[in-house]
């Protein structure tokens, strides 16, 4: 496994960047807007490919990455479920698995910090965000913060692992770059309570100052999604309603870009084909699957993923590589839902 953990120091921010070596998948987790040229530098010299770039939270003390590693390298944007920015490309939620190729991290949803905080568990190692630091917990005061959920997170979820486990936390102000569960169920300051009242009386009474860069970050951290207008404005996109129409016809292929764990917690539309995003460049290509079923068929292929935002992506690679009736349901598989479109396990 290749692993580094990367620095801002203008936020105290640690970001990771995490690669299996066999086929050079990497993903990045808390990436920082102002470090995205830098991240792009190391994947370059390490002869990588990101195509995951995941946020443990909504982040009020910087401007995340994910918008801008998307644009320059069409990577999957990642989030917990409960985010309110307005379009990732992947919404994980408790007991999911976030995956690249040969690395595989367990999802647990850590709410308390806010109420969309996750961490993620690799064998040896736990990515704990803002919801356990280094001799600290993160605050609880904003974003729909609640000190009695993080004591759960702490002590029902993340106290459980061994305490061999490595923690790696999203921020840290004095120098520490990585501890254990052993060391902080011991020694961190706040975990040395008796109860989660406790716990919650002393969380309440911090009295800590507003991140300098909340007023900024939150709001810009909420609106990363891809522009779907663009796509739709080139007439490459179709509305569910009209998704739900064109799909008796013979003529239409719709293609799921999906992994394969969306498709069985979330449901398929009947008679789609599965091609997972990160394989699109393969299938579109001269001699590819779904560049052969065009050509010999005659078929329109319809894109859908599950808010559009890989859709949208794959539409435009599909155009390049020359399937010009190419389209996508804008919204994907959560708009076909409340447009009362049909679904199959």
């Amino acid at each position: 496994m290749i692993f580094r953990q990367l620095f801002d120091p203008a936020s105290s921010t640690y970001s990771y960047l995490l690669a299996s070596r066999r086929g050079g998948e990497a993903l990045i987790i808390d990436p920082v807007l102002e470090k995205v040229d830098h991240y792009l530098r190391l994947v370059h010299e390490l002869d990588l490919r990101l195509v995951k770039a995941v946020d443990t939270h909504l982040h009020a003390d910087h401007v995340t990455g994910l918008g801008a590693l998307r644009d320059k390298t069409h990577c999957i944007t990642v989030m917990g479920e409960q985010t309110k920015a307005d379009v990732v490309s992947m919404r994980l939620t408790d007991n999911d698995r976030l995956t690249i190729e040969g690395l595989s991290l367990d999802v647990i949803y850590t709410p308390g910090h806010t109420d969309d905080s996750y961490s993620f568990i690799l064998p040896d190692r736990v990515f704990t965000g803002d919801t356990l630091l280094i001799r600290g917990t993160g605050r609880t005061d904003f974003q729909n913060g609640d000190p009695r959920a993080q004591f759960e997170s702490i002590f029902g979820r993340l106290l459980k692992l061994p305490d061999s486990t490595l923690v790696y936390p999203a921020h840290d102000y004095k120098g520490d770059t990585v501890s254990t569960i052993g060391e902080e169920r011991a020694f961190n300051p706040r975990l040395q309570v008796r109860s989660v009242d406790e716990y919650a009386d002393m969380m309440n009474n911090l009295k800590l100052a507003n991140p300098k860069m909340m007023d900024v970050a939150v709001p810009a951290n909420m609106h990363v999604g891809f522009d779907q207008n663009e796509v739709r404005r080139h007439g490459w996109a179709v509305t569910a309603q009209e998704a739900f129409d064109l799909s008796r016809r013979p003529d239409i292929a719709l293609v799921d870009l999906r992994e394969s764990e969306e498709r069985h917690r979330n449901g398929i539309i009947p008679g789609s084909f599965h091609v997972p995003y990160q394989t699109l460049e393969d299938a579109i290509g001269q001699g590819g699957m779904l560049h052969e079923l065009a050509a010999s068929t005659g078929k329109r292929l319809i894109f859908y993923c599950a808010f559009g935002e890989r859709s949208a992506m794959a539409v435009e690679a599909a155009h390049d590589a020359g399937l010009a009736t190419a389209s996508h349901i804008q919204g994907g598989i959560d708009a076909w839902k409340k447009a009362g479109g049909l679904l199959a396990q």
